[in-house]
């Protein structure tokens, strides 16, 4: 009988938070994003990835373009196969 009330009242303090964040358009866009960039960090389309920096180390970070100055392949490396998969 306890865990039903328990269960209840978390089902019903669920439902009224979800409504009362979706009743504002702006939150509810908010959230479709944040969904929308959480499906696509599971299924390996994170759009997020600096892929055009990768070409041009030393504009983005002048570690990474010291790196391959010294011989690192790395950031080339992943830029090719990134625009490969395009």
């Amino acid at each position: 009988m306890a865990k039903k009330l328990i269960l209840s009242s978390v089902v019903a303090a669920g439902a009224a938070l979800t409504s009362y964040v979706l009743i504002d358009e702006n939150r509810r866009n908010e959230v479709k994003q944040k969904v929308k960039q959480v499906k696509e960090s599971f299924n390996g389309n994170d759009t997020n990835l600096p892929i055009e920096e990768a070409g041009n180390p030393e504009l983005d970070d002048i570690e990474n373009s010291d790196m391959v100055a010294e011989g690192s392949q790395f950031g080339v490396q992943y830029y090719n196969e990134m625009k490969e998969e395009k």
